[in-house]
Parts: structure tokens; C-alpha cells; sequence
């Protein structure tokens, strides 16, 4: 309960420094649930916003809280972005990916003047790799992809969804879950896997983030790359309506 009081104050709180007339990317995820309900909140409220999903089921949310909907081929320019993140590192280097809408999520943030990253206090690591490394791909190619990276040090597993089956992304691909343990150097990684035919794209965010609100007790941190002190921004959240994410955490799961 505690991550999700930390996850309401970074969405909403990320949602307020959006202003009328954005071209908003809205992100996958447990912490961008809450900044998608803020912003439809502020919507109705007399926000004039256009948003452009990070996934199908974002989108089903933006619709159910009354966010007009836009793609990047109206604009392909987008003002901000706020999107959730498995791991940020000091330098706000990101994990990304455990939802499975990493590939949008990164063409999305790449698209972005701005990309806010909103996570509750867990998601902060001093070295990213606890949290495995998503990587799609293409089902032809995930055998040979899963080789290569084995070789890099990683142990891959193919995500499946509940029922056993593998799981498939929005754009049609797998992913492979790969656990390196400590990433010493992720650029390196990230340029690695990219070269990698077979691979759509892998969850490593370098230089993409410059600022992340983080939920942390009763308030809300900013952190920008680099940046040794952090400052609060704000203290309490307001609730969101629980009926409203029921029915979205119920897609989600589908």
C-alpha cells in the first residue's frame, strides 16, 4: 500500500506540470495509471490537452477518463511525456519495459521536447540490472537472440502470460526478460543489443529522461540527472476513483 500512496503522489504531481494546449505522451504502467486519471481529472476541469498513448490499454484509459486521443502521424512533435520506470539510476538511465509497451514507450519519449519519469521510491537503484532487461524481438529471431545475449552474461527468459502462452506486444513481438545482474555500462549495453539483428528494441533508456518526480513517504522528489539534492515538490495526493482503475488493472490482466 505504501509504493501505491508513493505512485498516486508522483502521477499527480508529474500531471500538474502539464498546461492547455500539450501534446501529451501518456505511458504504460502502475505510476502513469495515476497521471492518465489526473489528467483526465483536469480535463474535465477545462484542460485542453491532446494525448498520444503508449499502449492499447493506456488508450482505453484515456478514453474512459476523457482525454482526446491524437497518433504521431497528426504529431509527430509531442510537448511532454510522462511515463513509469522499472529502475532510474543516479543519471537517470532507465529499465523499461515490464509492461510490455516498451518500443512505444521509447518512440513516444525519443518524440518528446520533455520526458518525465514518475516511480515510487523502489524503482531508485544505485546500478541498474536487479530488475531484468525486457528486450523484443521478433518471433522468428528470439532463439538466436536469446543465444546472443546468453553469451553477453545474461540469463533470458521468454515472457509468457498466464495462461503459458507467449506473451505479445501491442506491435506483434516477444520479449525476452534477460537478468545481467549489475549493468557496469549501459550505453555500451544498449548499443550492443541495438546492433542485434532480430531485436525490435531492449528496455535501456540512456539520455532520454532529464527530470523523474519520485513518490517518497507523504511527498514527492524531483530528481534531474545528476543532481546530488533532490527537492520535494509536493505532499499529499488526491484519491483517484478505485472503480476506474479496477476496470483498467482488469485489461491490463487480459
Amino acid at each position: 500500500m505504501a509504493n501505491q500512496n508513493e505512485k498516486e503522489l508522483a502521477g499527480r504531481a508529474a500531471a500538474e506540470l502539464v498546461v492547455s494546449g500539450n501534446i501529451v505522451g501518456l505511458g504504460t504502467g502502475s505510476t502513469a495509471y495515476f497521471a492518465v486519471v489526473a489528467l483526465g481529472e483536469r480535463v474535465k476541469a477545462g484542460l485542453k490537452i491532446i494525448g498520444i498513448p503508449t499502449s492499447v490499454a493506456t488508450a482505453d484509459l484515456a478514453r474512459t477518463v476523457g482525454i482526446p486521443l491524437t497518433t504521431l502521424d497528426e504529431h509527430p512533435e509531442i510537448d511532454i511525456t510522462i511515463d513509469g520506470a522499472d529502475e532510474a539510476d543516479p543519471q537517470l538511465r532507465l529499465i523499461k519495459g515490464g509492461g510490455g509497451a516498451l518500443l512505444r514507450e521509447k518512440i513516444i519519449a525519443t518524440a518528446s521536447k520533455r520526458m518525465i519519469v514518475v516511480a515510487d521510491s523502489s524503482k531508485l537503484v544505485s546500478a541498474l540490472g536487479k530488475f531484468p532487461l525486457p528486450v523484443e524481438v521478433i518471433p522468428f529471431a528470439q532463439a538466436v537472440v536469446a543465444k546472443k545475449i546468453s553469451a553477453l552474461g545474461a540469463s533470458c527468459k521468454l515472457r509468457n502470460r498466464l495462461d503459458g502462452m507467449p506473451f505479445v506486444t501491442d506491435e506483434g513481438h516477444h520479449i525476452l526478460d534477460c537478468s545481467f545482474g549489475e549493468i557496469t555500462d549501459p550505453p555500451a549495453l544498449a548499443r550492443t543489443l541495438s546492433d542485434m539483428p532480430g531485436v525490435v528494441e531492449h528496455g535501456l533508456f540512456i539520455g532520454i529522461a532529464k527530470m523523474a518526480l519520485v513518490g517518497k513517504g507523504s511527498g514527492v522528489v524531483e530528481i534531474r540527472a545528476g543532481s546530488a539534492q533532490p527537492g520535494k515538490v509536493c505532499k499529499k495526493p488526491t484519491r483517484v476513483k478505485r472503480t476506474i482503475r479496477k476496470k483498467a488493472l482488469r485489461k491490463r490482466s487480459r
